[in-house]
């Protein structure tokens, strides 16, 4: 069967697409304004939000090779465990930020932060209630992210890449062209996802760089900040997140 170039050329530029598309998912809005949104130096925001992007990359580079070689794929019940988890830390997040506001605090830490500084207390109380003895109190840390923390972060919301339509495009590149044309196809679905988040954590550098020298308007984007991820948290959690319009 002879297969007609113009498929071919079609099928990758879909990959492409695809990539640049996911690339405005609502995982990558929420996890680049996070990081991007506590750094106090921008390039250091810029550097860091192209870590989480690489991160996110290396795992869908992965999921994409074992598709194109050994046409395998996870577990669909991975997916909706990985989105149940995104949707936890967004509801956490959004009512921590909501919380800051009412107290006048217009820099509230990292979701990731507050998640650590919960797991030192839950550690804490546990050997309280095993010991006879009083244990005292974790001291309080200030955390920032780290280039290999933001690039785990972009590992694991990788795991979201495996849905069926990005896979397919994939298979459908290499069944067109074969394994190199496959991984063509692999390669610029990454590209237009780097394109994407570094346009995004751009725009998110410049956002809140301005907000910092307009108090009020800091106000308005923290605050819309926390609405969004409460509202994206919810339909995560309870495993609706197909509901939510597209965007992009």
């Amino acid at each position: 069967m002879t297969i007609a170039p113009n498929t071919l050329q079609l099928a990758l530029l879909s990959a492409a697409i695809l990539g640049f598309h996911h690339g405005f998912d609502y995982d990558h809005i929420a996890a680049i304004t996070d990081i991007t949104s506590v750094q106090s130096d921008r390039w250091q925001g810029m550097r860091l939000g192209l870590l989480y992007a690489l991160g996110h990359a290396a795992t869908v580079a992965v999921l994409g090779s074992l598709v194109i070689v050994f046409q395998l794929s996870l577990p669909h019940g991975m997916d909706r465990i990985a989105e149940r988890l995104v949707g936890l830390t967004l509801l956490v997040l959004g009512i921590y930020v909501l919380g800051s506001l009412f107290q006048g605090n217009t820099e509230p830490q990292s979701r990731f932060h507050l998640m650590a500084k919960s797991l030192r207390w839950l550690h804490w109380k546990i050997k309280s209630h095993l010991h006879d003895h009083d244990i005292p109190k974790p001291a309080p840390k200030t955390w920032n992210y780290t280039p290999g923390s933001v690039v785990m972060i972009g590992v694991v919301h990788g795991l979201g890449a495996e849905t069926p339509s990005q896979l397919l495009i994939f298979l459908l590149a290499a069944n067109l062209g074969g394994v190199s044309k496959g991984f063509l196809g692999l390669g610029m679905f990454i590209g237009g996802l780097l394109v994407m988040n570094t346009i995004m954590t751009g725009i998110s550098v410049g956002l809140f760089g301005v907000s910092s020298r307009l108090p009020y308007f800091k106000i308005v984007v923290t605050a819309l900040t926390a609405i969004y991820s409460l509202a994206v948290g919810i339909f995560f959690l309870v495993g609706s997140s197909s509901l939510l319009p597209p965007i992009g």
